[in-house]
């Protein structure tokens, strides 16, 4: 937690956070899914691998990045905007930093994304979450100088808009890719 309550005594740049964490935090995941794609295909459970091509993994790679980006971003800001609510500070560089902070073991998990089967992804990526919520709970009240009490409301609510942005970003996803917009896979 001393990350935390470092953050908690200072006032960082939200353009530094961007470029010095957030960025490459956004970019591990697409980097390690582009490879082990491109290796070792998906395994989905059935006794083939999906291969798809360069390109297609490329597109997807770079679509990955930006929602990645944009969801750290957003959640940032969200983050800002219920700080008046719940009496925290206010200063984007330090909501981005502490969405940064909480998003460090998701990123960290996704090495697993370099062997590409959706059953060892799921297993290794469920731990990372809980240690992000984990975190999110515990480091929220402290970085934003806030009472557990607060600071548990506020990470719930929170976690409340993430899940409705992660739904409607599956949405999203099938609504393209039944529209033809995404890889062909010979569905």
């Amino acid at each position: 937690m001393r990350g935390f309550a470092a953050l908690a005594d200072a006032q960082p740049d939200p353009v530094q956070v961007f470029f010095k964490q957030v960025f490459w935090l956004a970019l591990a995941p697409p980097v390690f899914v582009f490879i082990g794609s491109l290796n070792f295909g998906w395994r989905l459970g059935a006794a083939e691998p999906l291969y798809l091509s360069g390109k297609a993994l490329t597109l997807i790679g770079i679509g990955y990045f930006f929602a990645l980006l944009l969801g750290l971003v957003c959640t940032a800001v969200l983050s800002k905007w219920m700080a008046a609510t719940y009496g925290a500070r206010d200063g984007l560089g330090v909501h981005l930093a502490l969405v940064a902070l909480v998003a460090a073991p998701l990123a960290t998990g996704s090495v697993f994304h370099l062997f590409p089967h959706v059953f060892v992804n799921l297993l290794a990526l469920i731990p990372a979450l809980l240690w992000s919520l984990y975190l999110l709970y515990k480091g929220l009240p402290i970085a934003l100088r806030i009472g557990p009490e607060r600071g548990m409301l506020m990470a719930s609510a929170l976690i409340g808009c993430l899940l409705v942005g992660a739904v409607s970003l599956l949405g999203l996803t099938v609504a393209l890719w039944t529209g033809g917009i995404g890889p062909t896979i010979g569905v």
